[in-house]
């Protein structure tokens, strides 16, 4: 394939942390509140097929507050012209980047040929990103595991990021394990298959010219920051969004400022929240992006428990947050 168009390149500070697109969690609300704990993070959309983009309710799917950014659309599909519409469209709504799933293994994603299975057609992975790449000015990455099912050559993942490459792609969040197709359900997909972040690290030593994200199993601080000797990158998932505050340490300590307790954090999100609030948002739409913020923490289960019975309750407001925090026996 001819090379075209090249990616247009992200600065490497913005690399340094983000959190994972996360089907079901990781929408506005959410992102908003991770940009409060994180003001350097690159953060990233839920999901959203390339045909409901076009098609469907975009001021419902492409939803995003302006402190969001930088704040990228992860797409998920596989007809070129309809992810280059896609990606066009997800740049005019003010996305820093968009995406390409090619590591999702659920059954509907595997129904509708995209996700995992795409690492098995790189030529149609080539064909799509080359498309998006012409129809928008931001950069286009893509997101891949090491393989599927079997497919355990170092020789085949290189091949696929080498066609890909070709394509002008230049940065890859590589999710560290492989995607089992069949046997294992999405959550044990992201727990069974071994990680191997050595072949993440090989990848930057042997392309050194690609921006490498790692992604999968990423637990803590220190786990986070040995990445960094190997790669651009870290990207964190679950640990983001069940223990939250770790992107706020993360982030003081990468890039330094003042290490705010969770509460002055929280209290920062009310603006937010009462505008939303104002907007006919239901209080349970946003408090359950919150319910990890006190992870481990002295009254961090009564504060759970209040959010989690009383903000699906007509009329919830900011009291009940407030209230919520004053379980907290003590403030970090």
């Amino acid at each position: 394939m001819p090379l075209m168009f090249v990616s247009a390149a992200i600065p490497a500070d913005q690399l340094r942390l983000s959190v994972a697109p996360m089907m079901d969690w990781t929408d506005s609300h959410c992102r908003v509140f991770h940009r409060l704990l994180a003001p350097h993070a690159r953060l990233y959309s839920e999901m959203v097929h390339a045909n409901a983009v076009v098609l469907g309710d975009r001021a419902r799917l492409l939803a995003m507050d302006p402190c969001e950014h930088p704040v990228a659309l992860q797409l998920g599909g596989s007809e070129p012209a309809l992810l280059a519409q896609a990606a066009r469209i997800g740049a005019e709504w003010g996305y820093d980047e968009i995406n390409l799933n090619c590591g999702c293994p659920s059954d509907r994603v595997q129904a509708g040929r995209f996700g995992a299975c795409l690492m098995r057609e790189p030529a149609l992975v080539a064909e799509s990103v080359a498309a998006m790449i012409a129809a928008c000015k931001v950069p286009v990455t893509v997101k891949c595991r090491l393989g599927v099912d079997d497919d355990h050559e170092w020789e085949r993942f290189i091949a696929f990021i080498d066609t890909i490459a070709e394509a002008g792609c230049r940065m890859f969040v590589v999710h560290a394990r492989n995607a089992w197709l069949k046997g294992l359900s999405p959550k044990e997909n992201r727990e069974v298959p071994p990680l191997r972040y050595d072949w993440a690290y090989r990848l930057k030593r042997e392309r050194p010219a690609l921006q490498v994200i790692v992604n999968g199993g990423i637990a803590d601080a220190v786990e986070a920051s040995a990445h960094l000797e190997h790669v651009e990158g870290a990207m964190l998932g679950r640990a983001a969004y069940h223990t939250p505050y770790l992107l706020h340490q993360l982030d003081v300590a990468w890039w330094g400022g003042e290490l705010r307790s969770r509460a002055e954090l929280l209290r920062m999100y009310r603006p937010y929240v009462e505008a939303q609030l104002g907007k006919g948002v239901y209080l349970k739409h946003i408090t359950r992006h919150l319910l990890g913020l006190f992870s481990g923490q002295p009254g961090g289960r009564a504060f759970r428990q209040v959010l989690s019975e009383g903000a699906h309750q007509p009329g919830a407001d900011w009291a009940l947050i407030e209230h919520a925090l004053s379980l907290t026996e003590r403030e970090y």
